[in-house]
């Protein structure tokens, strides 16, 4: 663990990157009440946490800050910001390939983190686009996008915080990297800085919340009522029977208009429909706030991992109704037939990027619970292909099978033609981080609401198969999308029931 100046500051000038570590004793506060003090209204900042099996803390959430180099890509063309250009949305167009200049950045991050700190440490943090995958696979152009959105962002934090429940202890890292550092005595500087100022806020008190005008309750409408998105299904049945395709998911997007502080849908999300990823990024031009139950790809251990989530019901109003709709999905054989196809196809992304043989499932066909529905739920990994790397492996998932269809190339030309606008950042793509050493742990952006030009948009979508209902597809994404509704709705409330409260001093 590097604490000593002189080390920090030799090692820099060799070219290599360094970290200052602290570690706070504090059992008080929580990661949202950390975000509030000092991460909430801040630039590329970010807060991430996990419940696992809907009831239990994970071990790790973390809160990123500060980004000294911002990289993000929109239609196959990448461009970034370094050191203060971050601060004023001064981007850089890159001159090579968007895959390259993203490799190149990961390459300029790497270095072997101390032994004691988890991979989320250091590294780049953000979102990967749906339509991302349009750099690797032969599709036509994207859909348009109304909202002129960045397809992908990931920015680099100089300050990370993890906040370790087993523990019950604050980690900060506080990182300098060679390729934004001209003074490595000012970079040791400057990293101590930002950890006396996390201190100095975090010993500080929340801030006062700003007040809105009350507004009606978020009422949403989505462009594609229960009559075309029946069009949708009835069309890509066609494209089933034909042979062209086995199964294809199609979705649509639900928006409001929306007054509210993102950060407020947030809190309110992860009371109601706690999950094992959940996320909030606040990147300028959109935020994004979810809670994803799916794993995109995570590579670990010199693992790849895939974990499939198909076939859906929504939760009993009893536990003994819950027990009964278990039994209904696995016994359905749609929704067998649509989850082992979609097993297969993550055993293949697994395998695209495994040593040969490697491949194995771990778990299949097991149930899981969250607030508002279960799911059906398999494992794959294999062993990572030493001659990849994480972009390798990422590109590999994406979009995941249970996003998309199979074949997925195929389903991807389908979903273009039948849905009318770019999935972009809001619906399908990854959000996560890639470490410093290598690692990577990315979940499917899903159970999520963007916010963007005053609105708040959710999407959601449902696996169309050969013997698919229109009206039950249509139903299957009210019942995704009603996760994220019923929490703008419960943020919507909160704030308008304590508008005014609060002390007079």
């Amino acid at each position: 663990m590097l604490q000593d100046r002189d080390a920090f500051i030799a090692g820099l000038t060799a070219g290599r990157p360094q970290v200052l570590v602290r570690r706070l004793v504090d059992d008080l506060e929580t990661p949202v009440s950390a975000f509030l003090k000092v991460g909430h209204g801040r630039r590329y900042a970010s807060l991430f946490e996990s419940v696992e099996g809907g009831a239990v803390n994970g071990r790790y959430s973390f809160v990123t800050l500060s980004p000294d180099v911002v990289w993000r890509c929109r239609d196959g063309k990448a461009e970034i910001a370094r050191g203060a250009d971050v601060l004023t949305e001064t981007f850089t167009p890159e001159d090579r390939p968007a895959l390259d200049s993203l490799r190149a950045l990961i390459a300029a991050t790497k270095f072997e983190l101390p032994a004691d700190l988890p991979p989320m440490a250091a590294g780049l943090f953000g979102v990967f686009g749906y339509d991302m995958v349009r750099l690797l696979e032969p599709l036509g152009p994207a859909n348009p996008d109304p909202l002129d959105l960045s397809d992908a962002v990931m920015a680099r934090p100089a300050l990370v915080a993890i906040f370790d429940s087993v523990k019950h202890e604050i980690v900060l890292i506080a990182a300098a990297y060679p390729d934004t550092v001209t003074d490595p005595a000012q970079a040791y500087a400057a990293a101590e800085a930002r950890l006396e100022d996390f201190e100095d806020r975090l010993r500080g008190p929340l801030p006062i919340q700003r007040e809105v005008e009350p507004v009606a309750a978020p009422d949403f409408h989505s462009p594609v009522g229960e009559a075309a998105f029946g069009r949708m299904v009835a069309r890509a049945k066609d494209y089933i029977a034909a042979g062209d395709i086995f199964q294809v998911v199609l979705a649509h997007r639900f928006s409001a208009p929306w007054s509210q502080d993102p950060f407020a849908f947030y809190r309110s999300l992860r009371r109601g429909n706690p999950s094992p990823y959940l996320f909030f990024l606040d990147y300028v031009d959109f935020q994004l706030a979810g809670s994803s139950p799916e794993i995109l790809v995570r590579l670990k251990d010199g693992r790849v991992t895939i974990r499939p989530l198909a076939g859906t019901r929504p939760r009993g109003a009893t536990p003994e109704l819950d027990q009964a709709l278990e039994a209904e999905l696995l016994a359905d054989p749609k929704e067998r037939a649509e989850h082992l196809m979609l097993l297969d196809l993550g055993r293949n992304d697994v395998g695209r990027v495994s040593s040969p043989g490697s491949v194995e499932v771990t778990e299949s066909f097991v149930v899981e619970r969250y607030s508002q529905v279960m799911h059906i739920v398999s494992n794959v990994n294999g062993a990572a292909d030493p001659k990849l790397d994480a972009v390798d492996t990422l590109l590999a998932a994406l979009p995941a099978g249970t996003l998309s269809g199979a074949p997925k190339v195929r389903a991807m030309e389908v979903i273009d033609e039948l849905e009318t606008e770019k999935r972009g950042v809001g619906y399908g793509g990854g959000v996560g981080y890639i470490s410093a050493n290598g690692e990577a742990d990315i979940c499917i952006v899903l159970r999520t609401a963007m916010f963007a030009k005053g609105q708040i948009f959710v999407q959601a979508g449902a696996g169309v198969v050969a013997d698919s209902d229109p009206a039950a597809e249509y139903a299957e994404t009210l019942a995704k999308a009603r996760a994220p509704m019923k929490a703008a709705e419960d943020a919507w409330r909160f704030t308008a029931t304590t508008r005014g409260q609060g002390s007079d001093g």
